[in-house]
């Protein structure tokens, strides 16, 4: 009776899974064996050229630059996105800031925007003549920075639009977690008279270990391939300063015509950035047995 019953239930739940499975299929399956079967073509598509191309990837200096750029972002974005989100979730939790809802919708709303949309914003920000940041910055007599035309700037220019749209969707995942920790816990760390930051390092923090966790990796595969507010600020200039593995397999397939050489790049871009992370999270777990 129960397998029956098994049977009829499992009926419409598949058949309510198949359009999922179909969509899955078409934009991530399918795409990822077309660019697979165009890496092993010549330069023209027409020839098969078998693994030349990922030999040419690996002695290619632009890529790795561009993914020594990568790196650099995922460092910064792991401390300003998950760090930064974790310090203020502490601080709504011990109801330190005032107006916490007022203050957790507005660091919310970034997330919502587009990343086209945050990009064409920060350029505004940055702008030479115009720009608010540099506005700020004659104030006190300190004189205009060529933010995203500055090759020692823009790499760190570029990261801090990422920092400023996902620091509330940190701030979320950190408050769910926070919300779950049971109060007799807090409340044990307020009578023996531990401070907000004692109480942050030695309670939350070692009980939110999981959420972090999760938290990072999002961060860590979210920024890999990172591409939108890159292309609208610089275009990956000046020159190659602000070059990222999305950005560069780009302008090889679209810019340049190089189908097959861009799909190679797509194909070492998601080899590396799962490495990275399967390299974090062993990282992470590692510290987290201690």
């Amino acid at each position: 009776m129960s397998s029956r019953v098994f049977k009829l239930k499992a009926g419409p739940m598949f058949r309510y899974l198949v359009p999922i499975f179909l969509i899955y299929i078409f934009t991530i399956i399918l795409p990822l064996m077309l660019s697979i079967y165009f890496s092993l073509l010549n330069e023209s598509g027409t020839k098969f050229a078998g693994l030349d191309n990922y030999l040419a990837l690996v002695k290619d200096r632009d890529f790795w630059y561009s993914f020594k750029n990568n790196l650099i972002i995922v460092l910064f974005c792991v401390l300003g996105q998950v760090g930064i989100a974790f310090i203020l979730a502490s601080l709504f939790m011990s109801k330190i800031l005032k107006f916490s809802r007022l203050h957790r919708s507005s660091i919310f709303l970034p997330v919502v925007l587009a990343p086209v949309v945050a990009g064409y914003l920060w350029s505004l920000i940055y702008n030479y003549r115009l720009g608010l940041l540099n506005r700020f910055l004659n104030l006190m007599d300190i004189p205009s920075i060529l933010w995203l035309d500055e090759p020692k700037y823009v790499i760190y220019a570029v990261s801090i639009p990422l920092i400023w749209k996902y620091i509330g969707l940190y701030l979320i995942i950190f408050l769910a977690g926070m919300q779950n920790i049971s109060k007799d816990v807090l409340e044990a760390a307020d009578i023996d008279g531990a401070s907000w930051l004692q109480k942050t390092v030695y309670v939350i923090f070692p009980l939110l270990k999981n959420v972090i966790r999760v938290a990072l990796i999002l961060c860590i595969s979210g920024t890999m391939k990172v591409f939108d507010h890159i292309y609208v600020m610089t275009g990956g200039g000046p020159g190659t300063s602000s070059m990222v593995m999305a950005q560069y397999a780009f302008n090889n397939a679209f810019t340049m015509g190089k189908l097959s050489y861009g799909s190679t790049i797509s194909i070492g871009m998601m080899i590396l950035s799962a490495v990275t992370i399967f390299a974090i999270s062993k990282l992470i777990n590692a510290g987290g047995n201690k």
